[in-house]
C-alpha cells in the first residue's frame, strides 16, 4: 500500500474516531424548542420609553442649569404627543442670548428653536436612533440575566431585525411554569425611592388640591398599590433618592413578621447618598416605588448608613423569590409587549423527532436503493461516504453544542442528498473518461480532478447563503442554517477525500484491473 494511501486512511479513520466519540451517545446533542418542547416568544421593547426617560432626564438638568445661571422662565413642559421634545415657556427674553448660550455648549444633542418666549427643543434624530437601539441591546441583556437566573438551559435569545430592530426572539426549552417565565420577563423591575411630598390622597383632585388642582414641576403622581398599600395617590418627588440599578444584592428574606419580604444591600456611592437623604428628611415619608406604584411609604425615623434594607408587603414567597430575582438581573430600560407566544408541549416534540429520524432514515435507504442500482459497486462507495457524513455531522453539531430542530432535520436531509450529488457528478465524469477509452486508474483520477471544481463552486454558493441565513434568520431558521454549513462541509470531505480513498484502495494492487464496475 502506498505511503499516501496510508495516511489517507489514518487521518479518515481518526476523523471517524472522534466524530462518533463527540456524538455518542445522542443525548449529548441538544435538541430544540420544537424537539424537546418549551416556549417560543416575540417580544416588542418600546423604545419611546427611553427617548422619554432621557428627556425627563434633561429637563431635570435644564431646570437646575436656568436656575443656576438665575434665567427665569414660567415652566418647562414635555409633549404630549411627540417624543423627546420639551418646550421652555416665556422665558426672559432680554436674555436670550445668554439662554441660546448655554443650549449650544451643553444641550448640543438636542436641536432648538426660539419662537417669541418660548424655546422648543427636539432631540436629534442620531441620538433618538442611539438611544432607542441601546434600549433593545439592555432588554436583550436583562432577558439574558433572568433566564439565567431562572437556571433554563440552552435558551435562545436574539434581536430580530439588526440594528434597527425594536424585537426580540426568546426561545426557552423545558419550561413548565409559562406564566412564571412570562410575568418575570415581562416585569420592567424599575425601583426607586422617592420622597413623599403629599398623600396619600383617596382622589387625585383631592391630592392636588393644595397646589392648585396642577402637579408641580418637580413632582409626579403616583398610584399606590392596592395589593401593598391602602391604594390611593402619592405626590413624590420627581428625583429618586437611589434606584433599582444601584443594588449590588438582593434576595429573599423575611420581616418581623415572618412574612416573606426582599432583603437588598447598595453599592457604597449609593449608600452614602441614601444616608444623606435620610439625614436631610428625618421624620418624612420615603415611598419604595416599583414599576410605577407606590409599595410602600414609610417614615424615615432615623438615619439609614448601612446601605441594606428590606422591602416588605405582603408577598407570596414565590413572588418575593421572583422580585429578588429581576432586582439581581436588573432593570428593564423600557416597557415590554408580547406580540406572540407559542407553548410546544414535550409530547408533540416526541412526535417530531420520531418523524424527523424517519425522514432520515427513508432518505438514507431510498438513495442507497438509487445509488446501487444505477451505479452498481461504485454506488455503495457512495453509501459509505454517505454514512461517513451523518456521522461527522452529528460529530459536529455535539462538539460546538449546536441545538437540533425540526428545520435542522431538514438540513440534514438536504446534505444528504447533496452530498450524493457530488458522488454523482464524480461518476458522471469517471463514466466519461471510461468512455473515451482511457484506463480505469486514470479515469478515476481524471474524474475526481475534473469534477472538483464543479463541486466547490456549488458547496460554497450554498455556504454563503447559509451563512446569511444563519445571520440575519431567528431560531429554527438558524438551526437549518447550521445544520447545512456543517452537512456540506462534511459532505466536501466524504465526497471528494472519503469515496476517492475508496477507489484507491480497491484498485491499488498492482494487479491490473481492465474493468471498472460503475
Amino acid at each position: 500500500m502506498k505511503k499516501n494511501i496510508q495516511w489517507k486512511l489514518i487521518l479518515v479513520l481518526a476523523v471517524l474516531a472522534l466524530s462518533i466519540f463527540l456524538a455518542y451517545p445522542p443525548s449529548k446533542i441538544p435538541l430544540g424548542l420544537d424537539l424537546s418542547g418549551g416556549m417560543h416568544l416575540v417580544l416588542q421593547v418600546v423604545t419611546d420609553d427611553a427617548i422619554n426617560a432621557e428627556t425627563d432626564n434633561e429637563i431635570l438638568r435644564l431646570q437646575e442649569e436656568l436656575k443656576k445661571e438665575n434665567l427665569t422662565y414660567e415652566r418647562i413642559s414635555k409633549s404630549a404627543d411627540r417624543v423627546g421634545r420639551f418646550t421652555i415657556q416665556n422665558f426672559d427674553v432680554q436674555r436670550e442670548r445668554e439662554l441660546r448660550d448655554m443650549l449650544d455648549e451643553s444641550y448640543k444633542e438636542w436641536d432648538y428653536s426660539v419662537v417669541g418666549t418660548e424655546v422648543v427643543l427636539n432631540i436629534k434624530s442620531n441620538v433618538a436612533f442611539y438611544l432607542r437601539d441601546q434600549a433593545v441591546r439592555q432588554s436583550e441583556e436583562t432577558i439574558w440575566n433572568r433566564v439565567d437566573e431562572l437556571g433554563l438551559t440552552e435558551p435562545t435569545i436574539q434581536r430580530q431585525g439588526g440594528a434597527g430592530g425594536d424585537r426580540i426572539i426568546v426561545e426557552l426549552p423545558g419550561v413548565d411554569n409559562p406564566e412564571r417565565v412570562k410575568n418575570i420577563l415581562k416585569t420592567t423591575a424599575l425601583l426607586e425611592w422617592k420622597l413623599v411630598m403629599g398623600g396619600p390622597a383617596p382622589t387625585e383632585e383631592a391630592l392636588l388640591e393644595p397646589h392648585g388642582g396642577l402637579v408641580p414641576e418637580d413632582m409626579q403622581v403616583v398610584k399606590g398599590d392596592p395589593k401593598r398599600t391602602q391604594g390611593g395617590y402619592y405626590l413624590l418627588s420627581r428625583v429618586a433618592s437611589v434606584t433599582g440599578r444601584d443594588i449590588r444584592m438582593a434576595r429573599r428574606s423575611i420581616d418581623q413578621w415572618n412574612s416573606p419580604a426582599v432583603s437588598f444591600t447598595l453599592d457604597p456611592e449609593s449608600s452614602r447618598r441614601f444616608g444623606k437623604t435620610t439625614t436631610d428628611h428625618r421624620g418624612e415619608n420615603l415611598a419604595i416605588v416599583l414599576d410605577g406604584r407606590v409599595q410602600s411609604a414609610p417614615v424615615i425615623e432615623d438615619r439609614i448608613t448601612t446601605g441594606s434594607g428590606i422591602i416588605r408587603g405582603g408577598y407570596t414567597i414565590e413572588e418575593a423569590e421572583d422580585l429578588a430575582l429581576v432586582l439581581r438581573a436588573g432593570a428593564m430600560p423600557a416597557e415590554i409587549k408580547y406580540l406572540e407566544e407559542r407553548t410546544i408541549g414535550p409530547s408533540l416534540g416526541a412526535d417530531s423527532i420520531r418523524k424527523g429520524l424517519t425522514s432520515i432514515i427513508m432518505a438514507l435507504v431510498l438513495i442507497l436503493v438509487f445509488m446501487v442500482f444505477y451505479y452498481r459497486l461504485a454506488g455503495v462507495n457512495a453509501v459509505i461516504a454517505l454514512v461517513f457524513n451523518v456521522i461527522i455531522l452529528m460529530g459536529a453539531l455535539a462538539y460546538f453544542h449546536a441545538s437540533l430542530t425540526l428545520p435542522g432535520i431538514a438540513g440534514i436531509i438536504l446534505t444528504i442528498g447533496m452530498a450524493v450529488d457530488a458522488n454523482v457528478l464524480v461518476f458522471e465524469r469517471i463514466r466519461e473518461e471510461l468512455s473515451q477509452g482511457k484506463s480505469v486508474l486514470s479515469s478515476i483520477a481524471a474524474g475526481f480532478s475534473r469534477a472538483f471544481r464543479t463541486i466547490l463552486d456549488a458547496n460554497v454558493t450554498t455556504i454563503i447563503a447559509a451563512i446569511f441565513l444563519f445571520q440575519f434568520g431567528t431560531g429554527p431558521i438558524r438551526g437549518f442554517a447550521v445544520t447545512l454549513i456543517i452537512g456540506i462541509t462534511a459532505s466536501m470531505f466524504t465526497a471528494i477525500f472519503v469515496s476517492r480513498l475508496i477507489f484507491d484502495l480497491s484498485y491499488s494492487k498492482k494487479k491490473k484491473r481492465d474493468k471498472l464496475n460503475i
